[in-house]
């Protein structure tokens, strides 16, 4: 326990609203948006395949992250008690070993429903709730490590689930051109996971989390997540123009350089900026990932 005395339940079975804040619905968008890059960059019009998009839908948001996020609550109970004490599990809305079962039920579901989309998206869907665990579960636990779990979060949080949008409207293995895209999008996303880490740093240092900010300092850690972010778009915007796709690319450029400039203010005070940057730099770059998806979509047509 760390020293930390957790709340006296005060249920013996939670509540919907609370189950459904142990999920957090915020944190569906990134996944839900890398899936949307996904389904654009297929090429693959929508007018017959709605159904399959609605239930990719379904499963990279509420399912898959929805079950990530139960995973990781249950297992950082003792650092949310220091750094969210008012979160579900901690403050005993969620009593018991409820939080357990709830993760567990939730990688039942998704794994039903990937395997039902088809084999391809089932296989994606094993891989997503596989990371899921090995994210936050001992004894691997890579969130313990500042440089492997950011990386398992990005990888299953952007390319795979934008993996899971082409595969879902191709009905199979997308293009290779996707694949190097999405799979640049997903490295630079380890910048992102590391600019997140900085709003608990206090609670990692507690309990032995080895984050970049915790272990670099904060500065070098931004300096790190800058670098990671940057480089990754750049090779996306040169492979762009290499594909013929010269307007897309010149747009991921905008977006660079316009990071460029917010990295400077980041770079000034990490700790204190960077919610401002995940709320402009991050934005960008999720931006020039779907405008890539959309040069993937013109090179397809």
């Amino acid at each position: 326990m760390d020293g930390v005395t957790l709340p006296i339940e005060q249920r013996r079975v939670p509540r919907p609203r609370d189950v459904l804040e142990l999920l957090k619905p915020v944190t569906w968008f990134p996944p839900m948006w890398a899936f949307m890059c996904g389904v654009v960059s297929s090429g693959v019009p929508l007018a017959d395949r709605w159904g399959f998009l609605a239930a990719g839908m379904l499963l990279a948001g509420p399912l898959v992250c929805g079950n990530s996020q139960a995973i990781n609550d249950w297992f950082d109970r003792h650092v949310d008690a220091i750094n969210e004490p008012q979160r579900p599990i901690p403050s005993g809305r969620i009593p018991g070993r409820w939080g357990l079962y709830i993760a567990i039920a939730g990688t039942i579901v998704s794994l039903i429903v990937g395997w039902a989309i088809n084999p391809v998206v089932g296989a994606a869907t094993v891989l997503g709730v596989f990371l899921a665990w090995i994210y936050s579960a001992p004894p691997i636990r890579a969130k313990a490590n500042g440089w492997w779990g950011p990386g398992v979060c990005a990888a299953a949080y952007e390319g795979l689930t934008w993996f899971t949008g082409a595969a879902v409207m191709v009905g199979g293995l997308p293009d290779g051109r996707i694949l190097a895209v999405l799979a640049l999008y997903a490295a630079g996303a380890h910048g992102i996971m590391v600019l997140n880490d900085f709003k608990a740093v206090e609670g990692d240092r507690v309990s032995n989390v080895r984050s970049l900010p915790v272990i670099l300092g904060e500065r070098r850690a931004a300096l790190v997540a800058c670098f990671t972010m940057a480089v990754p778009q750049l090779v996306v915007a040169l492979l762009l123009a290499n594909w013929g796709a010269i307007f897309p690319s010149a747009l991921v450029m905008l977006s660079i350089a316009c990071q460029f400039l917010l990295m400077q203010k980041l770079l000034a005070d990490p700790a204190k900026h960077a919610p401002f940057y995940n709320a402009t730099g991050t934005s960008l770059y999720v931006l020039g990932m779907l405008v890539a998806a959309f040069g993937l979509r013109g090179l397809a047509g």
